[in-house]
């Protein structure tokens, strides 16, 4: 039971109620001298400390240990007389033992101030917040050479007003350094004192280029794959929302077509008014509508430009679209209780205001479930060995509907084929521009000219198996741990619990 007490010599042992009151001494042998390490054994005297120890069941282990005052035997020794220490149990001025303060500084460490406080006092162990986080400051941070591959990327300390940077070695996603903020003289002068660094993975960020090139002219540039992909998938969004009304057109126009009917009189009745000189702001105010309206309106040269498609998102009854659509062509006036008994048969588990508002926005009567552009940017950036055959219909429908879809189907491939870092990318990745600068897709064009801003960093990220995926790990724990501090500690503590092992 008081096996971390075997060092000492244990006089008593009482049940205190709440805690276990442990009486012990040293053991009568000869200690070497803290200054002349001369080895005595010789007694001055005797003090009394009192420590805590690890719990036992439940209950708090509070030892009262007698300590001698050695005299050292050397004459003309600085220390004539010293207090004798029990290492690996008991530290100078230290209230409690080794192994428990171990134990707290683990705690800590995983959950910081105030949630280590309450669970150490649900743990028998009292500590307030305070004596928590001075045991996690004394942990040591790790001393490490820099690595000769390293991942820079920023975090943010208050969102849209304070940045840190995280320099972390990028092949085995150890913590190098954590810089607080995340200007250009701040990486620079970190990089310029720990000179060593052959490989440099980064986002497409500017300032962290320029203060690499700066302070580390030598060094490889390596832009992160992932943040590659991000960026074009950003501008296929743009695009697919751009030609909506292209594609949109697969979707057969449900009956009544009001909302179709409504932008087409609309229009109508607009660009007759600016036919006849009628000047927008009157336009708005003689048909009741907004100036914005009236502008949209009269920057589309047709109606079928305004198309958009209906922002439905899949619901519980779309795998019985068929037999909905059956059961009202057969029979018009077949009550919704009706059909819902019979779906419900088939495995709906919906609720009926649910069937009835489906049946009411025209879905049942489509061929097909409704297109939004969320859904065919998602079918464009999906590995299509990852499509239901269902899917691939509709992508390849998507794809067809203008020839700047299908030239965008068609890149999107083809970038996605230079992800897998092998050399010669760097070549097709001149031709895959030269393609997306012959369409006429403008989102595109601008993702390519940041391409070749950044070309050389772009290219080692292509040919190169580099990234800053391990990075972009430790920005997530990273996050967890502010979530953890809530913005009461400053960013020492922070830096610090990032940088722990």
């Amino acid at each position: 039971m008081f096996s971390g007490l075997s060092v000492l010599v244990v006089v008593d042992v009482v049940d205190g109620g709440d805690a276990v009151v442990v009486t012990a001494r040293t053991r009568d042998a000869a200690v070497p001298c803290p200054a002349c390490r001369t080895p005595t054994a010789k007694v001055h005297g005797y003090h009394r400390r009192t420590v805590t120890d690890v719990p036992v069941d439940d209950r708090q282990v509070v030892v009262h240990l007698r300590v001698r005052r050695l005299v050292c035997p050397v004459l003309g020794c600085r220390r004539q007389t010293f207090r004798e220490q029990i290492p690996g149990l008991l530290e100078r001025h230290q209230r409690r033992t080794v192994r428990l303060a171990r134990q707290i500084s683990q705690v800590a460490r995983e959950l910081c101030g105030r949630a280590t406080a309450r669970l150490a006092g649900l743990l028998a162990v009292p500590v307030s917040r305070s004596t928590a986080l001075r045991h996690l400051r004394r942990l040591p941070l790790p001393q490490q050479a820099v690595p000769r591959v390293i991942g820079v990327d920023d975090f943010a300390l208050r969102r849209r007003h304070r940045y840190a940077t995280i320099i972390t070695d990028a092949e085995t996603g150890r913590r190098v350094a954590v810089l607080p903020d995340r200007e250009r003289a701040t990486l620079e002068s970190w990089l310029r004192e720990h000179p060593g660094v052959e490989v440099v993975c980064r986002d497409g960020s500017a300032t962290y280029a320029e203060a690499i090139r700066r302070a580390l002219p030598h060094a490889v540039q390596v832009s992160d794959r992932w943040h590659l992909w991000r960026n074009l998938c950003d501008k296929v969004q743009l695009e697919v929302r751009g030609h909506t009304g292209c594609w949109a057109i697969i979707n057969p126009t449900r009956p009544g077509g009001v909302r179709e009917q409504t932008t087409r009189e609309r229009w109508t009745k607009i660009h007759d008014l600016l036919g006849q000189g009628v000047g927008l702001l009157d336009c708005a105010r003689r048909l009741g509508v907004a100036l914005n309206t009236v502008k949209r309106y009269a920057r589309m040269p047709e109606p079928q430009a305004l198309r958009i498609a209906p922002a439905y998102r899949p619901t519980l009854v779309d795998p019985y679209r068929d037999h909905l659509r059956t059961r009202r062509a057969a029979e018009p006036a077949v009550p919704v209780t009706h059909l819902l008994e019979e779906i419900r048969e088939l495995g709906y588990t919906g609720s009926a205001n649910l069937l009835v508002r489906y049946l009411n926005q025209g879905r049942a009567e489509g061929d097909r479930p409704v297109t939004t552009p969320r859904h065919v940017g998602r079918l464009l950036l999906t590995d299509p060995e990852n499509l239901r055959p269902k899917e691939t219909a509709l992508l390849e429908k998507i794809a067809a509907a203008c020839p700047e879809m299908t030239a965008l189907a068609d890149l999107v491939g083809g970038f996605a084929a230079l992800l897998k870092p092998v050399e010669g990318n760097d070549v097709k990745l001149t031709k895959w521009i030269m393609a997306a600068r012959a369409v006429d897709l403008p989102h595109l064009c601008s993702f390519t000219n940041g391409l070749e801003i950044d070309r050389p960093a772009v290219n080692a990220g292509l040919t190169l198996p580099y990234h800053n995926g391990r990075t972009e790990g430790v920005n997530t724990r990273t996050k967890r741990i502010m979530r953890q501090m809530h913005g009461r500690a400053g960013f020492d503590l922070l830096r610090h619990r990032i940088l722990l092992p």
